[in-house]
């Protein structure tokens, strides 16, 4: 796998209490080209998102002062912030426990312990997914029509969550695999936001929440 360098040098932001942990992390994405930023814990991270944005989260869920529940539920609230994928790692790795992350809006979530070269992979996709949606933000000109949706329309926190990868380019299936659940119920959230919003298709779906900034 390639290294990251030059002007595509992507930044990082690691937290986790474990120093060993991020240590270890960070050495491994450094020598795969990025900039990593590190924090011991949400509140830090969150002082640190202030003043220097990254292009990831990658975080531990159970950390003193604001774990990383609390941390993904302030992220989305800030325009500057609410595009910027995260990635979950824990050691809790029951289904529920997965279930919970992601709905939050997690875009992965490991598992520990880890192999590296999986959590590059994840940070490498996720990465591109990202590059894609916004290519596809500035690909919206000045002439194309805004979606025109009723204000008053709201989403449940796992059809927000739906939305967002729906807006990112996933596909049905693969949402199912992430969020755990059967390709059947994300069609199922799908249709519901369709008949929500009075949309058409899947495209117009995923335009309206990057117009709206929702992805």
């Amino acid at each position: 796998m390639k290294a990251v360098g030059g002007k595509d040098r992507k930044r990082l932001l690691l937290i986790d209490d474990d120093p060993n942990l991020i240590l270890l992390v960070r050495d491994y994405l450094e020598f795969r080209g990025y900039e990593v930023l590190t924090a011991d814990n949400g509140k830090e991270a969150l002082n640190l998102l202030t003043q220097n944005l990254p292009d990831m989260i990658i975080c531990d869920i159970m950390m003193p002062e604001m774990d990383g529940y609390a941390l993904i539920e302030n992220v989305p609230q800030d325009q500057r912030t609410s595009w910027i994928p995260v990635l979950f790692l824990s050691a809790r790795g029951q289904s529920q426990d997965r279930i919970k992350g992601l709905n939050l809006g997690a875009d992965v979530y490991m598992v520990k312990p880890f192999e590296p070269e999986e959590l590059v992979a994840q940070v490498e996709s996720s990465l591109k997914q990202t590059n894609r949606l916004l290519l596809y933000t500035d690909g919206i000109g000045d002439d194309s029509s805004p979606i025109q949706v009723h204000a008053t329309v709201e989403l449940t926190p796992t059809e927000l969550k739906v939305v967002q990868l729906v807006a990112r380019g996933s596909a049905n299936r693969e949402i199912a695999l992430q969020m755990n659940v059967s390709q059947r119920t994300i069609e199922s959230h799908v249709s519901n936001m369709l008949n929500k919003t009075g949309l058409t298709n899947r495209t117009e779906l995923a335009r309206w929440a990057i117009e709206t900034r929702m992805a």
